[in-house]
């Protein structure tokens, strides 16, 4: 591991960030630099392949494959907006990262995020329409409804996190070349470098944190006590499963997404532990975009067959 934070009160200049080394062993770089390489790789193609398949499959062109294929291109820009600065910096060269770009990695890193839980509330709600009203489904889930439910997910996310990102970055730092404990500009290892009382900050972040987390953990929980509610309803247990089935993928995101989130953003200070905070960190940067494409393909039957169908019509059938 490097060195404790490296603080230089008085010099003059512009304040610049660093991120932690993972490790000083050379071998060990180059297996975390391809391992860590393999994982993006493999989670820009998973969903890649989501988004082409909802894309050139006229049978996925309904609202829960749309917002299926946006949640791939979230987590797309999810992994983009940390890993490529990370695996620059995995071989221990630390190359600074200006104020500025720190504010702007941690906008996006938290409007990309809340846009991914906010989202997932609308995937339930849209599930809910279907089980619950799927006679007014076409009605209520028309594209303009959808369109205006996206922008939503991802303007209400921006706005929050613009006054958190300029609150965190107005504050006195303590020297101008200091060290991030962590991997990418994260509020919670960027606050600890602040001079001064920090407080008022500290309770700002749970706060937003508590807002973005919970408001659509609350949506998401009403709208499967209505699913629940009419599935029991349904009489054949073929029918209850076809329609729990339609559900189960997104389900599993949101215990991923849902259980990382409450423990990096929600726990008190006093049992927060920066070691945790990284393994927790690599968890949501890499697993859950990384699973998301396999869930889905896995667990749902209307892309696993489209994916068939591509994969079909791309292997060159035998002459006679």
């Amino acid at each position: 591991m490097s060195s404790l934070n490296t603080f230089h009160l008085n010099q003059s200049g512009t304040t610049e960030f660093v991120f932690r080394v993972f490790t000083t062993s050379p071998k060990i770089q180059a297996l975390l630099f391809c391992f860590f390489l393999l994982l993006y790789i493999m989670t820009l193609c998973g969903n890649t392949t989501i988004i082409w398949a909802v894309y050139t499959h006229t049978s996925l062109h309904i609202p829960m494959y749309f917002f299926l294929s946006n949640l791939s291109l979230i987590e797309i820009c999810y992994t983009t907006t940390v890993v490529p600065l990370m695996l620059s910096n995995i071989f221990g060269a630390q190359r600074p990262i200006p104020l500025a770009g720190c504010a702007a990695q941690m906008l996006l890193f938290y409007t990309v995020g809340g846009t991914d839980c906010f989202l997932l509330a609308i995937m339930a709600y849209d599930r809910y329409v279907a089980i619950c009203h799927p006679l007014h489904y076409t009605l209520i889930m028309t594209q303009k409804r959808c369109i205006q439910l996206m922008l939503a997910s991802l303007g209400l996310p921006f706005y929050l996190e613009l006054h958190l990102t300029i609150l965190l970055f107005t504050l006195p730092f303590c020297g101008h070349h200091l060290e991030i404990n962590h991997f990418f500009c994260d509020a919670p290892p960027v606050l600890r470098l602040a001079c001064g009382d920090t407080r008022v900050q500290q309770a700002i972040i749970f706060v937003m944190g508590f807002f973005i987390l919970a408001v659509p953990f609350v949506l998401i929980s009403i709208s499967y006590i209505f699913i629940a509610n009419t599935i029991l309803q349904i009489r054949s247990a073929e029918g209850r499963w076809r329609a729990f089935s339609t559900c189960s993928s997104h389900l599993s995101m949101v215990l991923l997404q849902y259980g990382c989130g409450i423990l990096v953003y929600m726990r008190p200070k006093s049992s927060t532990s920066e070691d945790e905070d990284w393994q927790l960190a690599l968890v949501y940067t890499f697993a859950i975009p990384l699973l998301n494409p396999l869930i889905y393909t896995l667990r749902n039957k209307d892309v696993k067959d489209a994916l068939k169908k591509s994969m079909s019509c791309t292997v060159p059938s035998e002459p006679p």
